[in-house]
């Protein structure tokens, strides 16, 4: 079973360079970039991830949520720092400016899209 979430734009260019200039992502179909911006839906991939932007009106929420599981996140949080990621936007968030170790036993941080949508990567510290 795979599971690949939508994640709703309201400016797929716009989400189009976080998602790939800040967080790494690639086109899973290089070829067709300006046929899927046409299409509205964009297919990305990343270490075997797979995530949709999508501007359909039926597909996703703004403002929803998405866990992430990586190997090291600390060191994807670094990396994601040095490609442009600004962690002054939720100062009130803790998990917004570093990654924090949770009492249920996740270290994790989170990032906003340009459209409110949230991505939360977590590392197990258990």
């Amino acid at each position: 079973m795979r599971i690949v979430p939508v994640i709703k734009s309201r400016d797929l260019q716009r989400s189009l360079h976080f998602y790939t200039e800040v967080l790494d992502f690639q086109f899973k179909w290089p070829g067709h970039k300006e046929h899927s911006l046409a299409n509205g839906v964009i297919d990305l991939v990343r270490d075997g991830a797979e995530l949709q932007l999508s501007r359909h009106a039926g597909d996703g929420v703004f403002g929803s949520l998405t866990r992430v599981f990586v190997g090291d996140v600390d060191e994807r949080y670094e990396t994601f720092r040095k490609r442009g990621l600004d962690t002054t936007q939720r100062p009130e968030s803790p998990i917004h400016t570093a990654p924090v170790d949770q009492t249920w036993g996740l270290r994790e941080f989170a990032v906003t899209d340009p459209d409110g949508n949230g991505l939360c990567f977590c590392t197990p510290t258990r």
